[in-house]
């Protein structure tokens, strides 16, 4: 591990100034589960490391205009336990799949968020678009984990958040701080991931200087919501693939839609042919399954993953119908 130093603001504004006197070098410590790993592992390189975790406005749940807002340092068994997001169960769903108590305790929310690829070339040092020798690593090499769509480019990597299908499916938008002392915008959180074209564009649009610090969710009514997740193994493991789904049902059909896929893709992959197929719809097996083919219907397969085209199709057709209470056994 490289030396650095250490801040720890106690005020939105600090973190920015402080984030800002080393532009692109410098990093946001939350729980710091992954951020440790990548810097002793000299993965990441950084001049300072800003602890936020004593800003308490990133921390709560709470609710506002209409809809609920939740502060990037809440953890996820505070999202699984918070009356606040009851009516939210798409959000349950993701805690209850991380099969850790201590991840569960620790975990942010907007650790998971801004989480950075677990491609293993990536950690190997090989960098976001793991070429060597200009050569893309996965393309030639181990690609059993890498991107079913929105692999065209160099970026070959899948978003490992966990949360945002589930928040995007909601109609979810995240506040930005920075650069600039209180300066702030709000926009949709499926804006926020970007497919970099360099190394070090990454892979949200944060800039130097910039802090993402809540989400808010408009309020749920009566909406249906679900995600579901394939896993490899039973234990703490990252999902293979996933689907969120948000359903509004009015008189026993769907008016509106939101199908969003995870870990399939550098970003949360929107699927709009899903949730066309499902508009005035009554949701059944049948209309679910061909959510599910609609869904991965432009998929495009590296030479070792097209297994994960028929699991992203499960995912999705398990999604809605967990949804709409019809997966046999609520699994």
């Amino acid at each position: 591990m490289n030396p650095f130093e250490y801040a720890h603001p106690q005020t939105e504004n600090e973190a920015v100034a402080l984030l800002g006197e080393h532009p692109g070098d410098s990093t946001i410590l939350a729980a710091g589960m992954d951020l440790m790993p990548l810097l002793q592992q000299s993965v990441l390189e950084t001049k300072r490391v800003v602890d936020i975790t004593r800003v308490d406005s990133l921390r709560g749940i709470d609710t506002v205009d209409g809809g609920v807002t939740i502060g990037v340092l809440t953890t996820l068994e505070e999202i699984a336990y918070s009356p606040l997001l009851a009516e939210y169960p798409s959000l349950r769903d993701v805690v209850d799949g991380v099969r850790a108590i201590q991840v569960q305790q620790n975990g942010t929310l907007g650790g998971d968020l801004c989480h950075l690829p677990n491609c293993w070339y990536f950690r190997s040092g090989y960098g976001l678009l793991a070429r060597d020798g200009g050569r893309s690593l996965p393309e030639v090499g181990d690609n059993r984990y890498h991107a079913v769509f929105g692999n065209s480019g160099p970026a070959k990597f899948v978003s490992a958040s966990r949360f945002a299908p589930a928040f995007i499916a909601w109609g979810a938008q995240v506040r930005i701080t920075g650069p600039e002392p209180d300066q702030e915008q709000w926009l949709p959180l499926d804006q926020f991931f970007v497919t970099p074209q360099t190394d070090r564009q990454g892979v949200t649009l944060l800039k130097p200087g910039q802090l993402l610090t809540h989400v808010w969710l408009p309020g749920a009514g009566q909406k249906l919501s679900a995600t579901y997740e394939v896993l490899e193994m039973e234990g703490l493991d990252w999902p293979l693939t996933a689907a969120a789904a948000t359903l509004d049902v009015d008189a026993g059909r769907v008016r509106r839609a939101s199908i969003v896929l995870g870990h399939v893709a550098p970003t949360p992959w929107v699927s709009h042919p899903a949730a066309d197929v499902l508009i005035g719809q009554t949701v059944t097996p049948e209309t679910a399954r061909l959510a599910g083919e609609a869904a991965v219907s432009e998929a495009t397969p590296l030479s070792a993953n097209a297994y994960k085209v028929r699991l992203a199709q499960t995912s999705v057709t398990r999604a809605i119908l967990k949804a709409t209470g019809q997966l046999e056994g609520g699994l």
